[in-house]
């Protein structure tokens, strides 16, 4: 059976068994379609070794046609998705390659950019609460920061989703899994804060004010989206004197980070972000090291000198 034969069913049984969502599905097939490009449409029971030392080399040369070629980690996913293929082929015993025998590049993450609380406070502190614009803001950003919300699952929160009283709510994260969010007092407070402000029904939890938005009554056409919300956040770190990138994921790795320093374990702050592998979470440990280095000086006893 050829590699195309099985693609389509591969990606199918990712949506339907493995619970991906469509644009992890649309991922994988990208990248196995470029493995057959390669190969032209090998047999799997011809997939070999060499054949995939071959892909990689052609992977790490590869050239798009702006000249621009692929990063490590994205022919890493190339060779994730492989993997995953040949998993999948021999859970339905189709002889090929074993998919143990793929070892993928190390990949060095990069450091993880985070904001302290004072540097939280300076943002907030920008924010012009006497328009129902700023009173949006400062609940997005209260939010972000207390939630750990990825700015996908912000945007697509309805004002029934979230309960202000009980300060907690379900979303639906990635691969559609479900998981609990717990939300501050404060944030709790400045989205009732807004909310009350709003004399409109529509769904949305948090609205687009431009002009163009604001000419339909069309709900999902003024929902605020992604792109605003990483404007919204440039302009007031800007304002906040603020020399760091700060994005909605900025705020995320900064929830991450303030339970980690504060104690929270890492298999609990892995929950609360919606991982599904441990390894995703462990890049926030080396931000806290600075914090265990000084738990190690106050309760480590030395011994008595000589």
């Amino acid at each position: 059976m050829f590699t195309s034969e099985l693609l389509l069913d591969y990606i199918e049984h990712l949506e339907v068994e493995g619970g991906r969502s469509l644009r992890t599905a649309e991922n994988y097939k990208l990248y196995l379609e470029r493995f057959v490009e390669f190969t032209e449409d090998v047999e799997v029971a011809k997939i070999t070794p060499e054949l995939v030392r071959k892909y990689r080399l052609w992977l790490n040369r590869y050239k798009n046609e702006k000249d621009v070629g692929l990063t490590t980690i994205t022919q890493s996913y190339h060779l994730i998705a492989l993997r995953g293929f040949l998993r999948y082929l021999s859970k339905r015993d189709i002889p090929s390659m074993s998919p143990e025998k793929i070892e993928l590049p190390k990949v060095s993450r990069k450091q993880v950019t985070f904001l302290y609380r004072d540097e939280i406070n300076r943002l907030l502190s920008q924010i012009d609460m006497s328009a129902e614009q700023g009173l949006r803001d400062r609940a997005i950003i209260e939010l972000l920061f207390s939630s750990g919300l990825r700015v996908s699952e912000l945007v697509n929160l309805d004002k029934d989703h979230v309960n202000t009283k009980r300060r907690e709510f379900m979303v639906r994260g990635k691969g559609q899994k479900d998981r609990p969010v717990f939300i501050s007092a404060a944030a709790a407070h400045h989205i009732e804060e807004y909310l009350s402000t709003r004399g409109d029904s529509l769904p949305p939890l948090f609205l687009n004010y431009s002009r163009n938005a604001a000419t339909t009554t069309s709900g999902d056409y003024r929902r605020l989206t992604a792109r605003s919300i990483q404007r919204m956040l440039s302009h007031y770190a800007r304002l906040a004197g603020i020399t760091k990138h700060v994005s909605p994921h900025t705020m995320r790795h900064s929830y991450a980070t303030d339970l980690l320093m504060n104690g929270a374990d890492l298999r609990s702050v892995q929950s609360m972000l919606g991982h599904s592998n441990i390894s995703t979470t462990q890049v926030y440990t080396h931000v806290t090291d600075e914090h265990l280095r000084e738990i190690y000086e106050q309760f480590h006893s030395e011994t008595e000198a000589a």
